[in-house]
């Protein structure tokens, strides 16, 4: 085997980068005498080329051959992802309580994951009308683990905006609907820049294009929103008319109460008096349980 040359034996590096010829002709006249300790190149290559030194006193970020390394960046805190605060899970939950539906959609999630997450979103549910800010840690915890599932997007706006963190609904709704494209959360977006005071932007969604995707329950939660938007800003005759549809006929489906109800309470924000309580009665009569207080109402 060809035995490697010592450092004394190797070819100055030209300005090209190729190794020049070894023969002898092409070989500098200085050259030719032995050259000294101190007149050799360093072992990282020619004495005058960037980086290359030999003074090892400095330490090994000046010695090193390859020439001065920078200091290590710190790293961009913004793109670590942050720890978050797990509310405990009580034991009896194993995540089969949820819908088939929904559990289909956590497939994609590895087995562990997906029970962890399933486990959650059944304790939003759970803590929905008891804890709503109990639920809404649930959520977000589901949401740290399967983020990029439409329906834990979902489920995390729908618990934030019950428990009145408006700004957060309206992040996790918005990335559900660029997930899915589903336009059922609308509503709830709109009602969202209600609360966080921004009136027009809630009219602008309830006139947008994907308005004329909901379904008839969904609609008619939107003419809701929009009618309060108009009393947000002071608009109150117009937040009758908003509610003014041949829906308000209707005396079978579950939305038809509160229609009444809120057109009722427009009417009375409005300053019609008598014909609000004519409509907190007819509200009276699609509410046997009392889920509201339009019987009250509709005898004042």
């Amino acid at each position: 085997m060809e035995e490697r040359p010592r450092n004394s034996d190797r070819p100055a590096r030209p300005s090209n980068g190729r190794p020049s010829s070894r023969s002898s002709s092409s070989r500098p006249a200085s050259s030719s005498r032995p050259q000294s300790r101190d007149e050799r190149p360093a072992r990282g290559g020619r004495p005058d080329r960037a980086g290359a030194t030999r003074q090892v006193s400095q330490g090994r970020e000046v010695s090193d051959p390859r020439g001065f390394r920078p200091a290590p960046q710190e790293r961009d805190q913004s793109r670590i992802r942050p720890r978050i605060f797990e509310p405990d899970i009580p034991e009896d939950v194993t995540g089969e309580e949820l819908e088939k539906s929904v559990r289909a959609e956590l497939l994609s999630l590895s087995a562990e994951n997906a029970k962890v997450v399933a486990r959650h979103m059944v304790c939003v549910n759970l803590y929905m009308d008891i804890d709503p800010e109990l639920s809404h840690k649930h959520a977000v915890a589901a949401a740290h683990h399967a983020g990029r599932l439409a329906v834990v997007r979902e489920t995390a706006g729908y618990a934030a905006y019950r428990a009145g963190h408006y700004e957060i609904a309206l992040k996790e709704l918005r990335a559900s609907n660029r997930i899915s494209g589903d336009v059922s959360m609308w509503p709830v977006m709109a009602d969202c820049e209600r609360g966080l005071g921004n009136p027009l932007k809630a009219l602008n969604l309830a006139g947008s294009d994907e308005v004329k995707r909901l379904a008839k329950p969904e609609e008619i939660e939107m003419r809701i929103v929009a009618s309060g938007a108009r009393r947000d800003l002071g608009e109150f005759d117009a937040a009758v008319v908003t509610l003014q549809c041949k829906e308000l006929k209707n005396e079978s489906e579950d939305w038809a109460f509160r229609l009444r109800y809120a057109y009722a309470d427009a009417l009375e924000a409005a300053g019609r008096k008598d014909e609000a309580r004519e409509w907190f009665a007819k509200c009276a009569d699609l509410d046997p349980d009392e889920e509201t207080d339009a019987l009250e109402r509709s005898q004042k």
